[in-house]
Order: C-alpha cells, then sequence, then structure tokens
C-alpha cells in the first residue's frame, strides 16, 4: 500500500452492529438495525478552540481525552444497543405496567444495569484480581516479598496483563463479540483508506489494512505496560520507602487498590502521548515498538462484510461533513423514549439553530395526534412513534419550514395544502380576510391579487358562502403558485376563479373590493430574513423592492381601472409601512378615504381605502 498522504484527527470505535466515529466538532454513529436498516445519529461536540486550555497541555490532554473518549464511547454503544434491537409492536404486560406506572422502559432498566456491571467488572478483573492473586503468591513463596518489593509489583503487573489478553481470547468466543471485532476491523479499513488518499468506496475500504496506529487497542496494551511500571513505582514507596503498612491485609489490598484508581489519569497521561509519539513515524525502526499493538489488534479487529463497511464509511462520511459545515444537522436513534427528554432534547437544538421551540411542540402534538396542552403529561414515546418524529425533526433542522415538510397548515380554521412554490400563510393575514368578509354585501364581487396558496380568496370565499354569494377572483404571476391555490379551492369547496397574471395585466372588469398581500420586505433586508424563510419561501413572494413599496406603487396607479364605484381596497402592509401605503393612494389613485387596522402586538397591519 503507498504512503499515507492525507491524515486525518476522526477516530472511532465498534459499537453493537455498527460504528462510531469522533471529529474534532462531531460524532456520528450508524448501526444496523435488526430490521437490516441502518440508523444514524449524529451530535456535535464542543470544538477544539472552545475547550479548556487543558486539553492542549501535553500529558494533562491524555487524561482528559481519555475520559472523555470513554464516556463519548459507553454512551454511543449504549445509545447502539438501544437503536438496534426493534421492538415488538405490542408490548409485553410488564413494559406497558413500567411505561405507564414509573415513565421508564425497560431498555432504561437494562441500560443502567449493563453499565453498572461493566464499571465492576473492570475494577474487579484489573484492579482487584491482580493484586489478590499476587498476595496468594506472596504468601505461599515469602522470598518475593511484600508490596513495597519490585518482584511483587512486577508480579501483580504481570497478572495483569495476562488477565487482559485472557479477557480478549475469551470474548473471541462469543459471537457477538466477533461481529463487534468485524465492525472495529470496517473503522480501520475506513480510516486507513481516506489517509491513502482513496474514494471512500467499499470496494477501496477492503483492500485497506484493519491494523491502525492509533487504535485503542494498543492504547489500552500502552496502558498497561506503562501501569506495571508506575503502580511498581508508587508500592515501592508507599509500602517500601515510607513503609506504610496496617496489620489488617484487607485494608492494605483497599489502600493500594485507591492508590492505583488515583494513577489512572496519569497512566492515561503518558500513554496518550507515547501513542501520539509512535503514530507519526511510519519507519521500520519504530516497528518493535508498535508490533504489540499489531499483534492485539490481529484479535480484536477481523474482516469485516460489505455492510459493516457500509456502516463505517457512513459513519465517516457524516463526521467529516459536521467538522467541515457548522450546519450540518444532528441526528438521532429511533428508540423509545420519554415525551419529556425527547421534547427537551428537540427544543435545545431547535434554540441553538434559531428555530422556534414551539415547533418542537407542534411535531410532537401532530405525531402523537394530542393537543399541544397534553404534552406536560409524561409518557413513552414508542419506536414507531419517535421514527416518526425524528424524520420531520430532522427535516426541520435543516432550516425547512415546519409547514412544508408536513404539507398543509391550518388559516382561519381551515386546512391549506402549502409547499416551496407559496408563501405559508401568517396568522395576521387573517384580520384581513375578517375585514374582506364584513365589508361584501350579496352579489357583489371580490379580486384577490397575489393569491399565492390563495389563502385570501379561499377563505373569504368559503365564509361568505355561508350566507350570500358573491364572485371571487384570484390572480398570480406563478402558475405554481395557482396550482396550488387550485388545490385549496377543491379542498375547501370554495368557488374561486384563478387567472395567471402579473398583478391587473389579464384582468377584466371592475370589482366591489380588491384584497392584496404583495411583497412588502426590502431587498436589502432579504439576506437577513430567517433561513427557513430566505432559503425556502418563494422569494418572488417577498421581495417588494429597495423600500419594499413597489406592487403598492403599481396597485395605486392603476386601481382606478379595476375599482367599482364605492368599492374598498384592503391591503395587508409590513411593519412601519401602512402611512406611506396610505400616502402612495392618496398621490397615486383618487381614494375618498384611508383607515389602518392593527393586529394584536398592536402593528398597523392592514390598510383599507375606499373610493
Amino acid at each position: 500500500m503507498k504512503k499515507k498522504t492525507n491524515r486525518t484527527y476522526i477516530g472511532g470505535q465498534a459499537v453493537i452492529q455498527g460504528v462510531m466515529m469522533r471529529g474534532k466538532r462531531g460524532m456520528a454513529t450508524v448501526v444496523r438495525d435488526d430490521n437490516g436498516e441502518l440508523q444514524t445519529e449524529a451530535k456535535r461536540i464542543k470544538p477544539p478552540e472552545e475547550r479548556s486550555i487543558a486539553t492542549r497541555i501535553p500529558f494533562l490532554r491524555g487524561a482528559i481525552n481519555f475520559f472523555s473518549s470513554l464516556v463519548d464511547g459507553m454512551r454511543a454503544l449504549l445509545r447502539s444497543s438501544e437503536a438496534v434491537i426493534v421492538e415488538d409492536e405490542t408490548p409485553s404486560k410488564l413494559s406497558k405496567w413500567m411505561e405507564e406506572k414509573w415513565k421508564v422502559s425497560v431498555s432504561d432498566i437494562l441500560t443502567g444495569f449493563a453499565l453498572f456491571i461493566g464499571v465492576a467488572l473492570a475494577l474487579v478483573l484489573f484492579i482487584w484480581l491482580p493484586g489478590y492473586l499476587t498476595d496468594l503468591i506472596a504468601v505461599a513463596a515469602p522470598a518475593i516479598g511484600g508490596r513495597g518489593e519490585i518482584w511483587y509489583s512486577l508480579i501483580e503487573g504481570g497478572f495483569r496483563l495476562v488477565i487482559f489478553i485472557v479477557y480478549i481470547l475469551l470474548t473471541l468466543l462469543m459471537p457477538s463479540m466477533r461481529m463487534t471485532y468485524r465492525y472495529h476491523g470496517a473503522e480501520h479499513k475506513t480510516i486507513n483508506c481516506y489517509e491513502y488518499g482513496l474514494p471512500l468506496t467499499v470496494e477501496n475500504v477492503k483492500k485497506c489494512s484493519r491494523l491502525h496506529d492509533r487504535c485503542g487497542t494498543t492504547f489500552l496494551f500502552i496502558v498497561m505496560i506503562i501501569s506495571i511500571l508506575l503502580f511498581a513505582l508508587a508500592n515501592w514507596v508507599l509500602f517500601g520507602v515510607l513503609n506504610f503498612t496496617t496489620t489488617i491485609a484487607v485494608l492494605d489490598r483497599l489502600i493500594s487498590m485507591l492508590v492505583k484508581l488515583v494513577l489512572i489519569p496519569v497512566v492515561a497521561g503518558i500513554s496518550y502521548e507515547i501513542l501520539k509519539f509512535f503514530a507519526l513515524f511510519q519507519s521500520p525502526l519504530v516497528l518493535p515498538f508498535k508490533a504489540p499493538g499489531y499483534l492485539l489488534q490481529k484479535l480484536t479487529t477481523k474482516e469485516p462484510t460489505d455492510d459493516m463497511i457500509e456502516c463505517a464509511v457512513k459513519a465517516f462520511e457524516k463526521t467529516l461533513e459536521m467538522d467541515a459545515d457548522p450546519d450540518s444537522p444532528e441526528m438521532t436513534f429511533a428508540t423509545s423514549t420519554k415525551l419529556k427528554k425527547m421534547s427537551e432534547m428537540m427544543k435545545k437544538n431547535f434554540a441553538e439553530r434559531g428555530i422556534d421551540e414551539s415547533d418542537a411542540e407542534w411535531i410532537l402534538s401532530l405525531t402523537l395526534k394530542i393537543p399541544r396542552s397534553a404534552l406536560k403529561t409524561e409518557r413513552i414515546i414508542s419506536r414507531a412513534e419517535c421514527k416518526q418524529i425524528l424524520e420531520v425533526y430532522e427535516q426541520r433542522l435543516t432550516g425547512r419550514p415546519l409547514w412544508y415538510i408536513y404539507g398543509n397548515t391550518e388559516f382561519y380554521g381551515y386546512p391549506f395544502k402549502v409547499d416551496e412554490r407559496v408563501l405559508i400563510p401568517r396568522p395576521e393575514t387573517e384580520i384581513l380576510v375578517r375585514q374582506a368578509v364584513s365589508a361584501l354585501k350579496d352579489g357583489e364581487t371580490m379580486l384577490d391579487l397575489c393569491t399565492g396558496s390563495g389563502a385570501i380568496a379561499v377563505t373569504v370565499a368559503a365564509e361568505v358562502a355561508k350566507d350570500r354569494s358573491v364572485t371571487v377572483t384570484g390572480t398570480d404571476i406563478s402558475a405554481g403558485a395557482l396550482q396550488v391555490a387550485r388545490e385549496n379551492a377543491r379542498v375547501n369547496k370554495a368557488n374561486v376563479n384563478f387567472i395567471k397574471s402579473d398583478l391587473f395585466e389579464s384582468v377584466r372588469g371592475r370589482f366591489n373590493l380588491i384584497t392584496a398581500n404583495p411583497p412588502y420586505i426590502k431587498s436589502g433586508e432579504m439576506a437577513t430574513l430567517p433561513k427557513d424563510v430566505k432559503d425556502f419561501e418563494p422569494k418572488i413572494a417577498l421581495d417588494g423592492g429597495v423600500d419594499g413599496l413597489d406592487f403598492y406603487r403599481r396597485i395605486a396607479e392603476k386601481i382606478n381601472r379595476y375599482v367599482a364605484r364605492g368599492g374598498m381596497c384592503i391591503l395587508e402592509v409590513g411593519e412601519g409601512q401602512a402611512q406611506e401605503v396610505i400616502r402612495i393612494f392618496r398621490e397615486k389613485s383618487r381614494c375618498d378615504f384611508a383607515m389602518v387596522v392593527k393586529d394584536l402586538a398592536g402593528v398597523e397591519r392592514v390598510v383599507k381605502i375606499g373610493f
């Protein structure tokens, strides 16, 4: 294989039926669940420049990175276990009872129990057992001395190393661990493929080595060697030089264990620097130092299948994307979880992205089919429900408006289809509708300019049809918008005639009422609009020119040809524009009067002009 030319800081680990990759600004875990589907969880982590200066100090950074990686790795491992097991759609009576009574799932309890057992087992195997076995030998062969003697410490360290290797060998007997080691191989091969500068395809990854200099197995071997030396020194100082012993053997063993626990950060710091140092060199001269780690990696990595490589590549690419793009969205596994936990997670991430936190409540309410007021009552969200919620949540994180994701919204109590061809109707526009419904009399006609989704035209037509007969026409320059408007008229059983027209261009006749919610955003302010507006909603429906009033001028210049005597024009305007719009109509049209209607926030939102 050629020399590595594309070094990366991304590292990872195998998890249950998948791979976790961790970069500078993000980490991604990809697993294949029991249905054979890939699931991805991606979380942002604090970038190096925002971390404590301690993370850049040699030796100290090793201890910090060791424990942070341990925590992140354990979380990824536990989360992967939750993601891969597909729940039975009909939960057991025990599961239902626990969810209703204690608001916890069985998986939560099993996860906590597994974590406790894992920590306890590590302490017993690698801290308590080596000392216990050495004490037995010391009793049988007094010549080796006590804890303060070098031979005692070397024998204890030897036991620790042997237990470590035997533990690895025993795990090879477990089918689940053999599968995990294959995912470990996929992780190494993927990173090596990237570092060799090759495209991350399954075929390229398969050609690469499953051994890597920055492997956790190699790190653990270095930890074992350093711990033997450091613990021996500590024992010599404490029990030899200082002669710190008690008359109770169990107490001496406990003190020795506590000293070892205290020294673990020191061991980790030294081991980390050694690992990084040897990883810098590819020379055969350093191979003897790397060889023990490589030999152990032969045990803890196995050749992966194509499906496993696919998991590793996807995790690596997502991590690479998150490191390069701060807008790359986070992702979450679809697992059963608490409603409160899901709500808090969504709101937190929405707030960080500048997205209205209430959208989280809407997503939960609409998916779970419960009112927003019921979200305060704790319950367990099933895996199937969680999957539906996350599909919407992850799309919303990209900035896409919530109602475009659902494809519909509610306006004035009526359902309206919406997509990127039209603006999403705003609540303040309902003020205009109320004014229009009040103004129209039986037998009159109405023209709605810039109709968009048809929110104004369709709603007015549907409302007045309850007790009056009116003729409603809607116009828009966008053929796509008119398609949406016609669909909305059909859904709401509203009789509206839609015409493709640039304002009055294709309009014939006069109307008793002319309404419009035209574009009124200043061109210079378009770039400052919220992401969900500027990146997704149609610019043609937003940009009102340099001062935002271009369309009002155009309407005012020609309205006298289309408004009937005694008729009225009702317009929605932007904040601070009402008085200027009135001035424009007084200058450019023969209007008789003008008045303003404020919205609930006290903003002058609607202008009524009489002719």
